[in-house]
């Protein structure tokens, strides 16, 4: 923190996304950053302009604490330095850090800055279907194989990091969307770093991170973030994080962000950047809000079962929440007994809360994750990872629980 604060060391996360990395002389004293709309930077002299492209295409090395100078906004702008500067303490054990311009940028991404021809993906399944989408239609076609194991199963992803012959990236996104089975992050970095070909180990923190769930400091290399969700927490802008405590991993990822052009704007990382000091004040009302309404639910006649963790009756789930996570999160699911009709008859007569796809927002959303987020998944692939017909994925925001639970009440009873 001290490399880019020298003024406030070691300060705690809620005063660092606030202080750190920012100079307000170079926004002409102003207390908080301004938007820098510009595409093209100019440089002092010509060998100014050689020194900035031979750091940005990886010719030389920066040296300590150097930061190539602006070249175009593919490669970087100040926007995104800022942002970049102000994420990094909120996410534990994190140095650097890089921004994009979905949460699918920064995992495809990060999988191409990773991951060679004719190698494999060790990955805990159900995962977000972008996601699913991205291994399953573009890696493997290109000669990067896929290994789905079963998220939660702690013995078999072990075992199935341990045979994959050359094995590039071990990628875990726990909570599961949208059954929320946990994985332990620490038992797979061990596993990774005990194989030969030492994996990359990439975590999608996006439901609990970075305020309740901490991989780096677990030993996963990178955490990624759909910043659209709690990063951002309004449902008005589309974002991506990569946090790692490692320079050479984000530089790599940077490189190829450079090539792809998918950073993230100066006015997304601008209206980004004024959300993050707020972040954990929305996450803790939005987690309160969900375990309140999951314990008000279950056992309710109409539904099989409420899946949140402080109702895990799995042992092993039980373990793993208690030992990696500060608290709960904001998300929880309902499977309703009478399947499609029923979680549709349910939807249909909300009130407050709305249908949509996203999560991580102010206001409180629900989806049917089987005929919509996850619908690209395979029938087998669906039933394995016990996505159903009457799976409904709940994201509570920050209203009045007992409002919240009044409308789910009086949308169970339409069911009769």
């Amino acid at each position: 923190m001290s490399e880019h604060d020298p003024h406030h060391p070691g300060v705690r996360p809620r005063t660092a996304v606030l202080t750190r990395g920012f100079d307000p002389s170079l926004s002409l004293g102003s207390a908080r950053p301004a938007v820098f709309r510009s595409s093209t930077y100019v440089f002092a002299n010509p060998e100014a302009a050689e020194h900035a492209f031979a750091i940005t295409t990886g010719k030389i090395e920066p040296a300590a604490g150097e930061r190539a100078d602006l070249i175009y906004s593919r490669f970087s702008h100040p926007n995104a330095e800022i942002l970049e500067d102000h994420v990094v303490p909120l996410e534990a054990g994190a140095r650097h850090a890089a921004v994009f311009n979905s949460g699918m940028a920064a995992i495809m991404t990060a999988f191409f800055a990773c991951a060679r021809p004719h190698t494999s993906i060790v990955y805990t399944t159900p995962l977000y279907g972008g996601t699913t989408g991205l291994i399953h239609q573009f890696l493997e076609p290109f000669g990067v194989r896929g290994i789905a194991v079963a998220a939660g199963d702690t013995a078999g992803i072990d075992g199935a990091i341990a045979a994959a012959e050359d094995c590039s990236i071990v990628y875990i996104e726990t909570p599961a969307n949208p059954t929320l089975i946990m994985t332990d992050i620490e038992r797979a970095a061990i596993a990774a770093v005990r194989h030969p070909n030492h994996p990359v180990v990439m975590v999608d923190n996006t439901f609990l991170g970075p305020t309740f769930q901490h991989p780096l400091e677990l030993g996963a290399d990178l955490a990624l973030y759909s910043a659209t969700k709690y990063l951002a927490g309004f449902s008005d802008m589309l974002g991506g994080v990569a946090l790692a405590a490692s320079e050479e991993l984000i530089r790599k990822i940077r490189s190829r962000r450079s090539m792809f052009g998918n950073i993230l704007q100066p006015d997304e990382c601008w209206m980004l950047d004024s959300r993050l000091p707020t972040v954990s004040l929305r996450m803790n009302r939005q987690s309160k809000n969900a375990q309140r309404l999951a314990e008000a639910l279950a056992g309710n006649k109409h539904l099989l079962r409420v899946i949140y963790p402080t109702l895990f009756e799995d042992a092993e789930q039980r373990r793993i929440f208690e030992k990696q996570c500060a608290f709960p999160g904001g998300i929880f699911s309902i499977e309703f007994r009478g399947g499609k009709p029923a979680a549709f008859e349910f939807l249909r007569h909300l009130r407050l809360a709305r249908s949509a796809v996203s999560l991580g927002g102010v206001e409180s959303l629900t989806c049917h994750p089987k005929s919509t987020t996850h619908s690209g998944m395979s029938a087998a692939e669906l039933e394995a990872s016990g996505v159903t017909d009457g799976l409904v994925r709940i994201s509570a925001g920050i209203e009045d629980w007992r409002d919240l639970l009044a409308d789910f009440e009086q949308a169970l009873e339409t069911l009769g």
